[in-house]
């Protein structure tokens, strides 16, 4: 038995049709706008050419040449565009259906075609205001190396790559240093530690307390100068030296004499009174406050004590050397010259170096006091120069002449009345012959006679002529001394009343 598909009792349903057209007014304004000008009925234009619209054509007529170069054949064959080069009527290329008669005419073959510039896009306002704004602005490091085209990591990158190579470049030449030569090296040299002591009472602080007291004497005029030394004994400006060194500018008034201090401050200096006998004179200079020297004992001074030479030896100020003392109570007889009597004074002996210059410097002692001044040296040829046997005034004795010459201006001294300088030796006795007796000199009054041979002053063995003349200047004027001498082999003691010279 067949059986028959049953059929579907449910209706197919109506199909739809096409809606219905509906076509939306226009509005006139734009419809004016838009819409195709009047009397033109087609998109694109009569074959004729023509423009239904002769204010359109704002374009001049083409030049002759294009017009014969690129416009369509006089005779009217119906192409509306060109053929592609090559190709008879009727036939058509294949590839190019811009060229075949089913191709949509998309330009306006009677447009009209003229020669000009080349259709440039015109620049942008803003790139324009962009590059005035470029232009005035100042072009950071990276835009001035690289044009901007450079990114700042890259930069930093470029920065650490030099830094590396620069610092292998240094070690490798550091390197090479020291490896290239064998007699250098890096060195650590030894230092003394602690610092050198100075206690009080070391030569470096007597240096220091006692240079401000000291000065260089200097003498400019137009026949003479020189150098001297000085020390400032009072604290109204007077300065002990010796006269041999000022009395240049005491004798001409023309030498100009100036004393310089330690701090290189400089004063004018006027003699106050000289003593051609002792080699001591006294000036003075106006300061204010000076730095004093203080006077010590000289008569507390013993062989070997330290002493110190201060003074400008040729020219070099504010030298100090060191010495010991030699020897005490050396009698000095010193010729003096321009008719000067000889200088005489009992010195003090020191192998501190004292050349020429020192003249009128002091002579101090451990304690810094003044024990001396510096006079006179045994040069070690005839231009000078230390061999270490250098004399001193004592300070004792120099007080007393400077006290003088502050006070009068002159010294006095007392006199024997004897000219001998000759000294005797003979079996019984050594001293210092009498000869050329003074007239009513005091020798005279006492009853010696030429000849005799002096032997002591008062407490003073006498050796030599020097030694008399030192022995007879120890005591005062007027007094009486007790003189020994050796007559015809005895020995005789006669009071001699010192006089004044």
């Amino acid at each position: 038995m067949s059986q028959h598909p049953e059929q579907d009792p449910t209706p197919e349903p109506d199909r739809l049709g096409p809606r219905p057209l509906r076509r939306p007014a226009v509005d006139p304004a734009q419809a004016a706008v838009f819409g195709r000008p009047a009397g033109v009925d087609s998109a694109f234009a009569a074959r004729n050419g023509s423009h239904p619209d002769p204010a359109l054509r704002t374009a001049p007529p083409p030049a002759a040449a294009l017009v014969e170069a690129f416009s369509r054949p006089s005779d009217d064959t119906g192409v509306l565009l060109q053929r592609p080069p090559g190709e008879t009527d009727g036939e058509q290329s294949a590839d190019s259906p811009l060229w075949s008669k089913d191709a949509d005419p998309w330009r306006d073959p009677g447009a009209g075609a003229m020669i000009g510039p080349p259709a440039l896009d015109k620049p942008e306002p803003e790139a324009k205001e962009q590059v005035a704004a470029d232009a005035g602005r100042l072009l950071s490091v990276p835009e001035l190396l690289f044009g901007r085209r450079v990114k700042a990591s890259a930069l930093i990158i470029l920065a650490v790559v030099v830094l590396v190579i620069g610092g292998a470049g240094g070690v490798v030449g550091w390197f090479i240093a020291r490896t290239g030569d064998s007699l250098t090296s890096d060195v650590t040299l030894a230092e003394v530690s602690p610092g050198v002591q100075r206690p009080p009472g070391s030569i470096s602080d007597i240096a220091k307390r006692v240079a401000p007291s000291v000065v260089s004497i200097e003498l400019h005029g137009p026949n003479a100068s020189g150098v001297g030394s000085g020390a400032v004994i009072d604290g109204q400006g007077y300065i002990i030296t010796n006269n041999h060194v000022i009395e240049n500018a005491a004798k001409d008034t023309a030498i100009k004499m100036t004393a310089v201090f330690q701090d290189g401050s400089r004063a004018d200096a006027k003699v106050v009174g000289r003593d051609p006998k002792t080699d001591l004179a006294v000036i003075k200079v106006q300061v204010n406050n000076p730095t004093v020297l203080q006077f010590g004992d000289s008569e507390s001074l013993q062989v070997g004590d330290t002493v110190i030479a201060v003074g400008s030896p040729l020219g070099l100020s504010n030298t100090f050397t060191e010495g010991i003392v030699s020897a005490l109570h050396r009698p000095r007889l010193i010729p003096n010259g321009g008719g000067d009597p000889p200088v005489a004074y009992d010195a003090i002996q020191t192998d501190a170096s004292i050349n020429r210059g020192n003249s009128g410097g002091p002579l101090v002692d451990a304690t810094g006091a003044l024990v001396g001044i510096n006079s006179f040296i045994v040069p070690a040829s005839e231009d000078g120069g230390s061999v270490g046997l250098g004399f001193a005034i004592p300070s004792n004795f120099a007080r007393k002449i400077a006290q003088t010459l502050i006070r009068d201006g002159q010294v006095k001294h007392p006199e024997i009345g004897i000219n001998a300088v000759s000294d005797v030796s003979a079996e019984s006795s050594q001293g210092a012959r009498a000869a050329n007796i003074v007239e009513n000199g005091a020798a005279q009054k006492a009853g010696i006679r030429e000849g005799d041979i002096i032997t002591k002053v008062g407490d003073r063995i006498v050796r030599n002529s020097p030694e008399l003349t030192v022995a007879v200047r120890a005591h005062e004027i007027g007094a009486k001394v007790p003189v020994v001498l050796v007559r015809d082999g005895r020995e005789l003691t006669i009071d001699v009343v010192l006089q004044s010279d």
